[in-house]
């Protein structure tokens, strides 16, 4: 995400981890300076296989951020394949558990339950940060490219884009 050009996005990242380390980072910020906001991470299951996440996980539940709710997508695929096959994190919400997070998964195509998991973990006042875990399919709604093998980076073109949107209005 790109600060300069999309409202809401506090810092710019590029490398795998960066984003999920500075959101730890700026909800330990608002913590020290008695602040009272929240801190949300969107990082995807193949971008928390970096060691810095889990470092800063860990850091997150030892400074107790319940501050901070973390998005993770978990589509099953990276840019070289499936999770599974390259270092399955075959259940994210135990792993976040482990570390002393308050951890859920959901639908991730189902809106209403993302909004419930996040009131919940707005709710939750007992000192541990929050991950809510996105179980989606990658591209789902577009036929072309819903769960198909290759669409990590995908190139479409002006005719498969009016097929996709006009798809997904269905």
């Amino acid at each position: 995400p790109d600060m300069k050009h999309i409202p809401g996005i506090d810092m710019s990242s590029g490398s795998l981890g960066q984003g999920f380390s500075a959101a730890v980072g700026m909800a330990l910020a608002a913590k020290m300076d008695g602040k009272d906001y929240r801190v949300y991470s969107l990082a995807g299951d193949g971008e928390i296989q970096e060691g810095q996440v889990w470092e800063a996980a860990s850091l997150a539940a030892q400074q107790k951020l319940s501050n901070l709710i973390a998005f993770v997508d978990w589509n099953k695929k990276q840019l070289d394949g499936y999770i599974s096959d390259i270092n399955d994190f075959s259940n994210i919400a135990e792993r976040f558990a482990a570390f002393g997070w308050d951890a859920v998964t959901v639908d991730g195509h189902d809106v209403a339950a993302i909004a419930d998991a996040i009131e919940n973990a707005k709710r939750l006042d007992d000192g541990r940060p929050h991950c809510i875990v996105l179980d989606t399919i990658k591209g789902k709604g577009c036929s072309f490219v819903s769960d198909a093998d290759s669409n990590h980076h995908v190139t479409i073109s002006a005719e498969q884009l009016a097929a996709g949107l006009a798809e997904l209005e269905e």
